[in-house]
């Protein structure tokens, strides 16, 4: 099996003067997987309620805009609050680090014994640790608290989400706008099944490009969020009906 990175002597060190790099694939992901299944939902609950293709279109868009930037604000709130927590902490153990610096190699030690290290390799990797301020508060934060020490950017993170939102979230909406564009296509074909199917389609792909960074195959991961999709529409699609029956609402 190929590696996924050289281990050339050369390659590591280029690899680790790099650093470590935020992913926003979990930000994209989570817009994606959501705004297909909001806007889907809405189609289906409209539909099930039996009501127009342009009540459909109105409050999908609806949808796409302000569901889309409810869910960026709170995703770049949330990584933002993240990370303020890890500079609340990184003060505390330069605070604690300069009241009392024997208690916090005490921490390092315990820590570093937990993971194994034994006299006199423990006293010595306590020792390097601890001569540099910046390193050891970094240990700190990633050991003792189980913090990241690299934080995504919180207005990418947000513009990641927003963007597999819209464009993720279109495309249940676009068989019912579509036939002024591609009319061949739709002939005699019901909007809903193409949106059915199109949906489908996007749940299966944002879960099988999901698996790349999983130890799940592809083809696992795009049936689960297949299925979560799909539940999620089954269940507004039936919410539409219901209500549409019990107060008899129609065009």
């Amino acid at each position: 099996m190929t590696p996924e990175h050289s281990h050339h002597p050369d390659a590591i060190v280029e690899r680790l003067a790099a650093g470590s790099r935020p992913t926003y694939v979990r930000d994209f992901v989570y817009g994606g997987i959501d705004g297909a299944i909001t806007t889907f939902a809405i189609v289906a609950g409209v539909v099930g309620a039996s009501l127009s293709s342009g009540i459909i279109v109105i409050l999908g868009i609806a949808n796409l805009l302000a569901d889309g930037f409810s869910m960026a604000a709170s995703n770049y709130s949330g990584t933002k609050a993240d990370i303020d927590n890890v500079e609340r902490i990184r003060e505390i153990e330069a605070r604690h680090i300069d009241t009392d610096p024997e208690g916090e190699r005490e921490e390092v030690r315990q820590i570093l014994a937990g993971m194994g290290l034994t006299p006199p390799t423990l006293d010595e990797a306590v020792q390097s640790i601890t001569a540099d301020e910046r390193r050891w508060i970094e240990f700190m934060v990633t050991q003792e608290y189980g913090l990241a020490a690299v934080n995504p950017s919180p207005m990418r993170a947000g513009l990641a989400t927003f963007v597999a939102f819209a464009i993720c979230g279109a495309v249940p909406l676009l068989p019912f706008r579509a036939p002024y564009v591609t009319p061949s296509l739709l002939a005699g074909q019901a909007p809903l099944a193409l949106s059915i199917g199109m949906t489908g389609i996007v749940f299966f792909g944002i879960g099988a490009i999901k698996s790349r960074w999983a130890v799940t195959s592809w083809w696992r991961s795009g049936l689960e969020t297949l299925f979560i999709g799909g539940m999620a529409a089954f269940f507004a699609y039936g919410a539409g009906w219901l209500f549409s029956s019990l107060f008899d609402v129609a065009i």
